[in-house]
């Protein structure tokens, strides 16, 4: 029987994963290796210079969220130079959206501090193993993924033409370069050595931080020296929710991702529908409109969000929420033999196009992830974690071990939540369960409107529908591994080129 199961967002990543297998690695190595290649693989996806969760159970332990989200910049800073060192960006991603590029975009990250600390306290595998397939893949180059050049299509030009490498690296003499074609990024294979050889301390108090603030400062941003070397991941207990047998532990508050899935996940138990068809979808989009209104009107910008995530699950325990009115991530999930689960989550937003020179490190845009960060550039206080969609997950009904997630912005909970229904509410094998189309309320607009695939059994709705062609990565990419008695169950999004391990 294998040993551990890996649920990946690439097949480099999930060779990643075999190899840190190979030495020894447990569940928290193996997705904490496949969570460093794809940080470093997935241009425009994600970077390693962004926010990343870590929500990891072991047996007979409470599960437990690293917070390594972005942090507001700023320290040591007059207030006026805060909200500056930005510009405004319009892309047909998605349906459109606009975020805020350039140094006053960056935000503090956090991935690398959030990975360090999971990896210390439940790792088996030293820093260097940790890094090694992620260093290979960008010495010796990597394919650009399907994923990445759909979003590259959009932000090509408009987000990563602001750094001549890092340009260079995904376009030649006829534009983006094509799928699968060799990707090296200049510079990056040093930096991650450095890392591999000097720890995470170095993106925060070592030379790597010296480089990045002095970047940010010179484009007019916000981050600092002080910012990045002030910079801890936090260790939180994850948010628990019953769910008939079903213990689920996922991303607490500040982040908002958890408390929505958990509400959403609660207001679909009370009254399950067996079947996929209109009157289980018409369920699914009301308790989406629901969770997510309750979301814009009250935790995005609330200034106690646990507080106000608090008062969501409750209402969501009650089924008495009020009445409605009428961007780009990596996850990986990992569960070994010793019922180690560990999903790890992380993003740079929709990427500030920011490389400091010599570093070959994309740096995130979250401060202009308007849709998500409704305070703007000036998100204050400085040093606060911004709001995240975020939700790595894990589950056991005391037979089965479950480590789930996804990327997709806005889209990871009602991602997870119907991947969720579909495998718990409806018993429905994990690859079906990830499969099956999906819907997604948005209300990031002026008006709600319906995203749906091709394929869902659509209800009559009162909604504006817009269908997607296909199945798409805009609808997330969900990384699913699973221990049952007597093996592992493991699926990838086919949404994304995910891939799978049994090692």
């Amino acid at each position: 029987m294998a040993r551990v199961a890996v649920a990946a967002p690439s097949q480099i990543a999930a060779d990643g994963a075999a190899e840190v297998a190979d030495a020894g690695g447990n569940a928290v190595d193996c997705a904490l290796a496949a969570a460093l290649v794809a940080m470093n693989t997935e241009p425009g996806v994600c970077a390693l210079a962004g926010g990343a969760y870590v929500t990891v159970s072991a047996p007979g332990e409470t599960a437990i969220t690293f917070d390594g989200n972005v942090a507001v910049p700023g320290r040591g800073r007059e207030p006026d130079r805060l909200g500056r060192g930005a510009a405004s960006v319009t892309m047909d991603y998605g349906g459109g959206i606009t975020t805020l590029v350039g140094a006053g975009s960056v935000a503090v990250p956090g991935s690398l501090a959030a990975v360090d600390a999971a990896s210390r306290r439940y790792g088996r595998c030293d820093w260097a193993t940790l890094l090694a397939p992620s260093v290979r893949a960008a010495r010796e180059g990597f394919p650009l993924s399907s994923a990445c050049h759909y979003y590259l299509q959009y932000s090509g030009e408009s987000v990563f033409a602001r750094s001549d490498d890092g340009y260079a690296a995904l376009h030649g003499g006829d534009g983006l370069r094509p799928v699968g074609e060799r990707i090296r990024v200049p510079h990056l294979a040093d930096s991650l050595e450095e890392i591999a050889r000097e720890g995470a301390g170095t993106m925060y108090t070592g030379a790597l931080a010296s480089i990045i603030a002095a970047h940010c400062d010179a484009g007019d941003g916000a981050l600092t020296l002080e910012d990045l070397a002030q910079y801890r991941a936090v260790e939180r207990p994850a948010l628990a929710t019953r769910i008939g047998n079903w213990a689920i532990a996922t991303n607490p508050p500040p982040a908002v991702g958890g408390a929505v899935l958990s509400a959403m996940l609660l207001l679909s138990a009370r009254d399950p529908h067996p079947a996929w068809d209109e009157d289980s979808l018409a369920g699914i989009i009301d308790v989406q409109r629901y969770c997510l209104d309750y979301r814009r009107r009250h935790l995005d910008l609330a200034d106690d969000v646990i507080a106000a995530a608090d008062v969501l699950l409750d209402a969501a325990r009650d089924a008495a929420l009020p009445p409605r009115p009428s961007a780009s991530t990596i996850h990986t999930s990992a569960v070994d033999a010793d019922g180690l689960a560990c999903a790890v989550t992380a993003s740079s937003g929709y990427g500030s196009g920011e490389m400091p020179p010599g570093t070959g490190l994309w740096l995130n845009n979250c401060l202009g992830e308007l849709e998500l960060n409704r305070r703007g550039l000036a998100a204050g206080p400085v040093g606060a974690r911004l709001p995240s969609n975020m939700a790595p997950t894990v589950a056991t009904d005391g037979e089965r071990v479950l480590a789930i997630g996804s990327p997709g912005a806005d889209r990871i909970t009602t991602a997870l939540y119907q991947v969720l229904v579909n495998l718990i509410l409806r018993e429905r094998p994990l690859a079906d369960a990830i499969a099956l189309p999906r819907v997604h309320v948005d209300t990031s607009g002026a008006q709600d409107r319906l995203m749906a695939e091709p394929g869902v059994p659509l209800p009559d709705t009162d909604l504006p529908v817009v269908m997607s062609r296909e199945c798409n990565m805009y609808f997330g990419g969900v990384g699913a591994a699973l221990l049952r008695p007597g093996g592992f169950d493991v699926a990838a999004d086919p949404r994304r080129e995910g891939a799978v391990l049994l090692a």
